[in-house]
């Protein structure tokens, strides 16, 4: 099987190219699922097929389906709610307040990894092709296992055992499945940390950003890209949507025409070696399985959507006492053709008169310069604390 999520900043046109990729595979013959994980709910929109909370079949080989929170809370985690209302209250916590307390962190974020981790494991699909939420939205779901489980080692330290035993007598008692529901609540997480795993692995999951060419778009594609490298995921492409074409050339687009085509060029810049495949504004709303056509046959061509499109991770960050070395990968250039600076938080290195910008994690707005140096083809930067 393989996962292929559309991540970007809100509006770019993540929706609009995740069916269109979905649909473009299923002609190719995969068995294809397209699932939207952006409570916007534009997914049915787009395809202009009204989707439910389970999979609904739409073409060929295509399926759709509509994440729904509420639904997905009762589906997986009905049990585990009530176990955690029930400690809560143990606890002396006010009944409105243990309602609150119940609703764990990332709970609805969970609940969309949980489906991908039940058709991965079903192995019903060859293709599930994610809708995701905004950038922010997107790097929580994918972090989420590791502060889910941290929040409950910190919740119920040490008390396992005790959970288990003594919810068999309340369960007895009260009918309350408070032993049940630790033994849920700790599956739930093993699966998340399941799925986590297939999706850190660049032969299953690839991560593709979608952009547009303007100025704020970039700078979030950048920190995303950035962001998800340094948490060990594969981005193997970027499209880049909504490209006004020459043709609407005069005096009222002038000035567009020439910003935009700065900021393909930076784009080229940014994201080489990675392949970008770029999609003009078709001048009107896309939504329908024949526009989706077009658009997919625009990114793709005769390629196999399905493709990993790359597969090698050009930066790295790595701890060691009062320093961060981030490593940059420079093929095809020598020690003395360029210099390196810092910003905030972007490095920004000229290259023989071009210009590339690295956008770190916020936190290194906080961390001075110290050094640099080149072995070929890696720059490591070296960051104080």
């Amino acid at each position: 099987m393989r996962i292929i999520l559309f991540t970007g900043k809100g509006g770019v046109g993540k929706t609009t190219t995740a069916a269109a990729t979905a649909l473009h595979a299923a002609k190719q013959g995969y068995k294809t699922l397209v699932i939207s994980t952006d409570p916007a709910h534009s997914l049915s929109d787009a395809l202009d097929i009204e989707l439910n909370p389970e999979p609904t079949p739409i073409s060929d080989n295509l399926w759709g389906q509509e994440f729904d929170a509420y639904y997905s809370m009762k589906k997986h985690w009905a049990s585990m709610r009530q176990m955690m209302l029930t400690i809560f209250k143990w606890r002396g916590v006010d009944n409105v307040v243990a309602e609150e307390l119940s609703v764990l962190p990332g709970m609805e974020e969970a609940s969309a990894f949980l489906w991908i981790e039940k058709y991965y494991r079903e192995d019903d699909y060859d293709l599930i092709v994610i809708d995701s939420a905004p950038t922010g939205e997107t790097l929580t779901l994918l972090t989420l296992p590791q502060v889910t489980k941290s929040w409950l080692t910190k919740a119920f330290p040490g008390q396992k055992f005790a959970v288990k035993s003594v919810g068999k007598l309340v369960r007895k008692t009260t009918g309350v499945p408070l032993d049940k529901g630790y033994e849920e609540l700790e599956s739930l997480f093993d699966k998340l940390q399941h799925i986590q795993e297939v999706m850190l692995n660049p032969e299953v999951c690839s991560i593709r950003i979608v952009a547009n060419p303007e100025r704020m778009v970039i700078q979030e594609a950048k920190r995303a890209y950035t962001y998800l490298q340094l948490y060990g995921y594969n981005v193997d492409a970027v499209v880049v949507n909504r490209i006004l074409p020459k043709a609407a050339g005069g005096k009222l687009f002038k000035k567009y025409l020439t910003s935009q085509a700065k900021y393909l060029e930076e784009i080229e810049e940014t994201f080489t070696p990675l392949p970008i495949f770029k999609v003009e504004h078709l001048g009107h709303e896309v939504f329908g399985l024949d526009l989706l056509d077009k658009i997919g046959d625009t990114i793709y061509g005769d390629e196999d959507p399905t493709t990993i499109f790359h597969d090698k991770s050009p930066f790295q960050v790595e701890e060691d006492g009062d320093f961060y070395t981030i490593k940059i990968r420079l093929p095809f250039i020598d020690e003395d053709d360029f210099e390196v600076n810092k910003f905030g938080d972007e490095i920004v290195i000229d290259l023989q008169g071009q210009r590339k910008s690295v956008i770190l994690p916020r936190f290194a707005n906080f961390l001075t310069f110290d050094s640099h140096t080149f072995e070929y083809p890696w720059l490591s930067v070296k960051l104080k604390k």
